[in-house]
């Protein structure tokens, strides 16, 4: 009598992430277990498959350098290594570290850093690992055919696959969200099940996570927060494993304590100010106050409501075509709902975090979203609805569990066809969103449109200069047509070395045998103060771009040795 009830407690012990139906039973076919290596194996093959094709596609288009910012991270990483003094400072104190120091073994070769390969190969790498823990993820909410069809619809995301091609950081992120996710959720049910090795294991992983979160993106200062809280409370109401596990749990604190601080040391240490990155000159704010018209603002400032609709509904318009949407999101906020109020998975609702965090950074952070489908119909940072992603795929994919377990008694010859069905879908998403180019591409295409043809003019200026002499250029804004020419950054006189570059600002012609001034830069500012010893070559203006006038020094003379 004892043995049977023992064995009849197993399956429910196993199987308590399952999905259940209206009766509370748990279909054989449904039971959900930790994803076994041998199961992440096709998908990080098939990622790599999907990735190689992405960057085939996008390089033979022209697409790998559309974005400024995959550019100006690609220059970053640069003048790590080429600059008139190379090294850590030049991180700068605005964009997070890690990115940079990631792409910098890349762009050491100077063919990739003039084309842009050397941005692709840590976003491909950062694809396939976002991928695979994506599906283990999912396997933990999900069967293995629905975590395989989550998993699909996910990597097939043409955004996410553009993305993956660029030196964005969003795929990057991804792949440490996910993971983070999958970490916190395992340790959960590790506390619960009090395996204690397990437990301080995934505490330290957990931290090492949060470190890289916070250097990657400052959405991910709020990731560790969360991460911490989540793992704190849970050890606080188991407090005979707390005990037993309370170094690991020193050590995560530590990192994610540390990490903040210390980019905000970075900050203190080299522009005075521990918060420059929020209020500095390149800040989010200083950029909204130089863009926006006197007395104007964005739609959604101080508005959390409009940031809200702003956000989810370029949340949609990246994951799917049309206004399928919609649908997805609704899927979404059902499938979180079921889960939550049936106490399984728990711990997923991190992948929502973003959701917060940007209706705040757009309603109170000077961070604009801009999309066709919403008044001013333009295009800007479309591709922070990406970090919806996750959330929307697997959540919705909770529900279609949840519709097959109910159809799957009553009408099992049409249960059989649900599975091919979605997969169908999932590759129709895909087709359908490429073929009406996706959102993020779209925005990339449309902003480069008058950016990339006024950097092609000055690297052409710069390319019939005598090489070897240095030449002033404010590169902040259009460091990209130093990267067309591929002349290294150390023969440029710029702000990524103060001491040379404001000498050099007060007396233009002395220090430099070259000068490009574009309109209301710091070199164009400074050439109005101090035109004197310098003769113009030639204007040029390119519409919806500043004019660029170039100079030649009358009296330069170069430094002898």
């Amino acid at each position: 009598m004892s043995l049977r009830r023992k064995d009849n407690e197993r399956p429910r012990q196993e199987n308590r992430d399952a999905i259940p139906n209206d009766e509370g039973t748990i279909a054989a076919r449904m039971a959900i277990k930790p994803a076994k290596r041998e199961e992440m194996f096709p998908i990080a093959l098939a990622s790599m498959i999907l990735a190689f094709l992405a960057v085939l596609i996008s390089a033979s288009r022209g697409y790998l350098l559309l974005y400024g910012d995959a550019v100006a991270h690609l220059a970053i990483a640069r003048r790590i290594i080429d600059s008139v003094n190379p090294g850590l400072p030049q991180i700068g104190s605005v964009w997070l570290p890690l990115p940079h120091l990631l792409l910098v073994p890349f762009v050491s070769k100077i063919q990739w850093w003039q084309t842009g390969t050397g941005g692709t190969w840590p976003s491909f790498a950062f694809y396939i690992l976002g991928n695979v823990g994506f599906y283990r993820l999912a396997r933990r909410m999900l069967p293995v055919h629905w975590a395989f069809g989550a998993t699909l619809f996910y990597a097939l995301n043409p955004n996410l696959l553009y993305l993956a091609t660029t030196a964005m950081t969003e795929p990057l992120f991804l792949a440490i969200f996910v993971w983070s996710t999958v970490v916190v959720m395992e340790c959960i049910d590790a506390i619960r099940d009090e395996q204690i090795r397990v437990v301080k294991a995934r505490l330290i992983v957990a931290g090492i996570l949060s470190v890289l979160s916070v250097y990657t993106r400052y959405d991910g200062w709020v990731l560790a927060a969360c991460v911490w809280l989540m793992l704190t409370i849970s050890l606080v109401k188991n407090k005979r494993v707390f005990e037993k596990v309370r170094f690991a749990f020193v050590i995560l604190t530590v990192l994610t304590v540390l990490a903040p601080i210390g980019w905000m040391a970075h900050n203190w240490r080299y522009t005075g100010d521990p918060l420059d990155f929020m209020r500095g000159p390149y800040s989010a704010a200083a950029i909204e106050r130089k863009t926006a018209p006197p007395g104007q603002h964005y739609r959604g400032w101080h508005n959390p409501a409009w940031a809200l609709l702003f956000y989810t509904r370029t949340a949609q318009v990246n994951a799917a075509a049309w206004e399928t949407g919609f649908l997805l999101m609704a899927a979404a906020i059902a499938g979180t709902w079921m889960l939550w109020k049936r106490g399984l998975a728990r711990a997923s609702v991190l992948l929502w975090m973003p959701l917060p965090f940007y209706i705040y950074s757009v309603s109170f952070g000077s961070v604009p979203i801009f999309i066709p489908q919403l008044y001013p119909h333009s295009y800007y940072n479309a591709r922070y609805g990406m970090e919806l992603l996750p959330a929307l795929v697997v959540f919705a994919f909770v529900v279609v569990a949840w519709f097959e377990n109910r159809i799957i008694r009553t009408r099992p010859v049409q249960a059989v066809f649900l599975q091919p069905a979605v997969m169908v879908l999932a590759i129709a998403n895909c087709v359908a969103m490429t073929w009406f180019t996706p959102l993020v591409l779209k925005e990339g295409i449309v902003n480069s449109r008058t950016r990339v043809p006024f950097e092609t003019s000055i690297a052409r200026e710069l390319l019939a200069m005598p090489q070897g002499l240095p030449v002033m250029m404010y590169t902040s804004d259009h460091v990209g047509a130093i990267q067309q020419t591929g002349i290294p950054l150390k023969q440029f006189i710029s702000e990524s070395d103060y001491d040379s570059f404001h000498r050099a600002l007060a007396e233009p012609a002395k220090y430099a045998a070259y000068v490009v001034a574009i309109d209301k830069d710091p070199v164009s500012d400074a050439v109005k103060k101090n035109s004197s010893n310098l003769k113009e070559l030639t204007v040029l203006c390119t519409t919806g771009q500043p004019c660029a006038r170039i100079y030649e020094s009358e009296i330069y003379q170069p430094a002898k040795k």
